[in-house]
């Protein structure tokens, strides 16, 4: 299912009176990424929606939210999960991972999980970081965090819980499909 990203990033841009060199100066973006995510041509990682809520002053659920009512809770069934996929780096290279919301009508969350899904080992090593904590459980095959200057090896089972403020990166491990639950806090 789509739930139009892009849309809701330009919605807020143009009501902050913003040119696309305005949040780009602001977020380290380039514009044409800016307008490439903007017109949904490409889905940003995780991290980037992170900066840009930050910038945006939003929870970075909103760009998953459908419009309706404030729930108390809810259910996500598995056939109903939201798939990102078309992940692209600031760069303008693949990621090789798409993401599941497993939450997206409950606003005003402190978390956000997901279930990650790394198909291969992105080419380039560049570190993000953004605001909040992150906790990563690694459901199936091996990956690599990188944090800062260590890397660290998680096998099925293994998990990590870190300052996301810390400069991060999640790898397969060669010739691996890695599947990880990763809660984000804001």
């Amino acid at each position: 299912m789509d739930f139009n990203i892009g849309s809701k990033i330009k919605r807020l841009r143009k009501a902050r009176k913003l040119t696309l060199q305005d949040v780009a100066r602001e977020t380290g973006f380039s514009p044409a990424l800016i307008s490439q995510i903007e017109n949904n041509n490409v889905s940003p990682p995780i991290a980037t929606l992170s900066k840009l809520a930050r910038f945006f002053d939003v929870k970075i659920g909103m760009f998953f939210e459908e419009e309706e009512a404030e729930r108390k809770y809810e259910v996500v069934r598995k056939v109903d999960r939201r798939v990102v996929s078309r992940v692209i780096s600031k760069a303008g290279t693949g990621h090789g991972y798409t993401y599941e919301a497993l939450s997206f009508r409950k606003r005003n969350k402190r978390m956000e999980p997901f279930v990650l899904t790394v198909t291969e080992r992105a080419k380039e090593e560049e570190l993000y970081n953004h605001d909040g904590e992150e906790f990563l459980l690694i459901l199936k095959g091996r990956a690599e965090v990188l944090l800062e200057d260590e890397r660290i090896v998680l096998e099925e089972g293994d998990a990590v819980y870190f300052d996301a403020s810390l400069k991060h990166r999640l790898l397969a491990c060669e010739g691996e499909v890695v599947q990880v639950l990763a809660v984000v806090t804001r």
